[in-house]
């Protein structure tokens, strides 16, 4: 199967005539189109006949789509672009999300800490989110200092973590909880209540 590359994601519709407002991924928003046919999460085949910029999004018409109703049930489905589609970056330090996903992350000896499922970006920078084998899963901040060496060909990615990031977290005590009836009784046998 052909590896899918997320390029947009399809707000609210415009208008009645099926158009859709679209959040593009892409570094120019205007080729859109230019990817080949899209594909939605749920597997459909969307051809961009129109795309025009409407502030931070653009709006687009799809061939597929000519309702209003066809517009509103696209809402909130990412689309996605076959990875061939998508140009090669000669930028040695730039990578396709996509590029990551399930390459193993190893520490600066190559000792494995766990496996990249995802990136994040909560505006403050992308983070991998590296699965580990006990615990929750990790947030490293994909930075040059932390993340030296992407070896996509060698399918691992070398991480200099900070101190105690990958450490294994602490089971917190759980405290004994009193019922009231437990709490009066020994209220009582200290003399601290009036009966």
């Amino acid at each position: 199967m052909a590896q899918r590359v997320i390029i947009a994601e399809v707000g609210a519709p415009h208008g009645v005539r099926g158009a859709v407002r679209v959040k593009t991924f892409t570094a120019d928003p205007g080729d859109l189109g230019a990817y080949g046919p899209l594909t939605t999460e749920d597997g459909r085949s969307l051809t961009v006949v129109e795309a025009r910029p409407d502030k931070t999004v653009l709006v687009v018409r799809f061939a597929e789509i000519d309702s209003r109703e066809a517009a509103q049930a696209l809402k909130g489905q990412r689309l996605h672009a076959e990875r061939t589609a998508l140009p090669d970056d000669d930028d040695t330090d730039a990578f396709y999300h996509a590029d990551l996903i399930g390459l193993a992350a190893v520490d600066m000896q190559g000792e494995r800490l766990g496996e990249i499922v995802a990136l994040h970006d909560f505006g403050a920078g992308d983070l991998l989110d590296v699965k580990v084998a006990k615990g929750p899963s990790v947030l490293v901040p994909f930075t040059r200092e932390i993340v030296p060496e992407v070896d996509i060909a060698g399918g691992r990615v070398v991480i200099d973590p900070l101190p105690g990031l990958f450490d294994a977290p602490e089971t917190p005590k759980r405290k004994r909880r009193r019922s009231p009836a437990a709490k009066a009784k020994a209220a009582r046998k200290r003399g601290k209540t009036d009966a």
